[in-house]
This record gives structure tokens, C-alpha cells and sequence, in this order.
């Protein structure tokens, strides 16, 4: 039995999407393989945990412009700046737990999907500390300097060009390898649209948006609805709130009057299920998120990408035609009009989502990590 221990963080909540696809691939079809799925931030202090994971969220939302500054100015090998000392030392005193937790579960290999694990081993291996192979999957269609680390067995990429930026950067060849970014097994297998329309109450036949974007997109998605339903009585909207039940609530209302074309949803764990029922996604473009969509061959319009990782994963599927953007809610509408009046764009931008997508980039993550023991 070959162990795998994965550590994400759960600073947004794409990191740790990744990790659960990898478990979740491991125990549907690698019988000799057993995963333990750590947060690094379950092993912190809580106010290290709040101030790390909270304080990301915080900027991300209040002020997005000063994020991709952040974002911008860090990505540079040669930031040596007081404040990233006084970072990494607060790391390192708040991270105690985390070789104590890794000698107790005594993996054969381990999979970062954040970088501070990544980061921290690698001062580990430098140390003598720690001398098994630690892999790094990155979950963006960039790549950033903070997940480049020295002394990594290997990087796992989300397709060629994060890949050869890898390489770019210094990263040996030999070590990289491109599998994607890892999504749930159930995205990569058959779903039929008229059932998953069916349990929605919607007409398969008719065009359907799927609203991801939440209450941080252009506009709030209940007023995205009232924008949007008038456009054309044959389009049907499935409008995502997840845990907000206010949203939800005032989506329910707009329902009721909405002659069957609008389905309300609150948080979901078989998302998959709405999206095969959808022609198009409406939604941010987080990594994950992103991936999900293309392993389904799900088109995407995407709203408000945060500066920075965001924003480039949208130029990723703007330049590969997987995808439009809509810089605001009139945009929006425009798009989604045109759409219907052209299906052949839409079948373009499908075929290209497709082409696009890897469902089983965590079968090849695993299999890359255990043909290199």
C-alpha cells in the first residue's frame, strides 16, 4: 500500500477542491493507494489561520486592484524585502505541527496544491529533516514565483504553457509534467442533459445560462435575473447562491413568477448535475472553478476575474476560445443574447471548452507521482 499525504490550504477554496479530486480519484481507482488530505491550516494557530485565510479574502473582495498589485509585485525571484523575512518567520513559528503531523502519517510521497507547504519542505529537505519526494500541482493557468521552490521532486501543470513557464523559470524538464488541474472523477464521466434538466424542471431543448458568478460578479445575481429573463422567453436561467440565504431567498421570490425559466439553488455538491443542464456558464474564473467547466465542455462567460490569477486564467480561455468576457451586466446581456440568436458560436466555444478540458488530470497526477517512486 503506497501512502500519499496531500496538504492544501484553505485560503479560497480552490486548493482544497484540488486535494479532495485527488483523494477521491485514489479511492476509485488506485485500490493500493491510500491518501490523507491535510489542511496545512488546521495545524496553525487560530489567529494565524484568520489572519492568513480571512485576511486573503478580505483584500480579494474589498479591494481587488490592491491584490493585483500584490500579486504582481511578488512574482519576482529576487523580493528579499523585511516584510517577506518577517512573513516567512511568522510561517515558520505558526507551522510547528506540520512535521510532527507529517511523521505521524509517514507518507511515501506527498502532493502540495498550495505553495506554503511546498515552502516549507522545502526548508525541511534543505535541513536533512525530511527525504521523501514532494510533488507541486499548481492550480492556475499561470504560474506565479511563490510556488517555485527549490528541492521539489517534481511540478504537475495545468496544460503546456504553464509548463514551459515552469521550464522558463528554472525548473528542470525532466521534473515538470502536464496533466491539468485536478477535478472530481464525476466531471469526466456521462451525465445526460434531459435528466439533469428534467430534476430542475427545466426543457431540455430551450437555451440555458448557469449564474456562478455569486454576489461578488458584475452585479448581484438577482439582479443579473431581472436583466437577463426578459432577453427572450425561450431562455431558462439557474441561478446559484450558495450558503447566501438571502440571495436565495429573493431568487425564490423572482421564481415563483418566472413562468418555470428560473431554477434557484443553494449550495450544491453535485454541481455537475446543473451544469450538464446548462449551454453556459456565467462565473469567475478561479482555477478550479475553470476546470470543472472544461472537463464538462462547458463554454464560459466570465465576470469581474480578480486581478491577478483570475485574470489570467480568462486571457488562458479567451486566447483558446473557451470562453467570452463581460466587463459589466449590459455586456453580459449582449452575450448571452447573441448566443442564442447564433448557435453556432456557442457550439464553437463548446467544441473548444472540450478540446480544452483534462476529467482525468487527477488519474494522471497519481500515476505520475507513483511511476517516479
Amino acid at each position: 500500500m503506497t501512502r500519499i499525504a496531500i496538504f492544501s490550504v484553505s485560503a479560497g477554496a480552490g486548493h482544497v477542491r484540488a486535494a479532495l479530486a485527488i483523494e477521491a480519484t485514489a479511492k476509485a481507482q488506485f485500490p493500493d493507494v491510500e491518501v490523507v488530505h491535510i489542511d496545512l491550516m488546521s495545524l496553525v494557530s487560530a489567529p494565524f489561520r484568520k489572519t492568513y485565510t480571512d485576511g486573503y479574502l478580505r483584500v480579494v473582495e474589498s479591494s481587488p486592484s490592491f491584490w493585483g498589485y500584490l500579486y504582481a509585485r511578488t512574482d519576482r525571484r529576487d523580493v528579499d524585502s523585511a516584510l517577506n523575512r518577517m512573513r516567512q518567520a511568522i510561517e515558520r513559528l505558526n507551522t510547528r505541527k506540520f512535521m510532527n503531523t507529517l511523521r505521524r502519517v509517514d507518507p511515501d510521497v506527498v502532493i502540495c496544491t498550495h505553495f506554503l507547504p511546498a515552502q516549507l519542505l522545502s526548508r525541511e529537505i534543505a535541513k536533512g529533516a525530511f527525504a521523501k519526494p514532494v510533488w507541486v500541482q499548481v492550480t492556475d493557468f499561470d504560474l506565479h514565483a511563490s510556488w517555485i521552490h527549490e528541492r521539489m521532486t517534481g511540478y504537475l501543470a495545468a496544460d503546456d504553457e504553464v509548463a514551459w513557464r515552469m521550464v522558463d523559470r528554472g525548473i528542470p524538464a525532466s521534473t515538470v509534467h502536464v496533466t491539468g488541474i485536478p477535478v472530481m472523477p464525476v466531471f469526466g464521466q456521462p451525465i445526460s442533459r434531459a435528466e439533469c434538466a428534467a430534476e430542475l424542471g427545466l426543457d431540455p431543448g430551450r437555451p440555458t445560462v448557469a449564474l456562478m458568478a455569486g454576489s461578488a460578479g458584475v452585479t448581484s445575481i438577482d439582479e443579473l435575473v431581472d436583466r437577463l429573463l426578459p432577453l427572450d422567453d425561450r431562455l431558462q436561467l439557474i441561478a446559484l447562491a450558495g450558503r447566501n440565504e438571502h440571495l436565495l431567498a429573493a431568487l425564490r421570490r423572482r421564481a415563483e413568477h418566472s413562468s418555470g425559466r428560473l431554477v434557484a439553488c443553494g449550495f450544491t455538491t453535485t454541481i455537475e448535475r446543473l451544469m450538464a443542464a446548462s449551454d453556459v456558464a456565467v462565473t469567475k474564473s478561479g482555477g478550479l472553478t475553470t476546470s470543472e467547466c472544461l472537463a464538462m465542455g462547458l463554454p464560459m462567460i466570465v465576470v469581474s476575474p480578480i486581478p491577478g490569477q483570475e485574470e489570467k486564467n480568462a486571457l488562458f480561455l479567451l486566447e483558446h476560445g473557451a470562453a467570452l468576457q463581460a466587463g459589466d451586466a449590459s455586456a453580459l446581456a449582449f452575450r448571452i443574447s447573441r448566443l442564442i440568436d447564433d448557435p453556432s458560436t456557442l457550439d464553437s466555444l463548446r467544441r473548444n471548452a472540450k478540446a480544452l478540458g483534462k476529467p482525468n488530470a487527477g488519474r494522471d497526477v497519481i500515476e505520475t507521482v507513483l511511476g517516479r517512486l
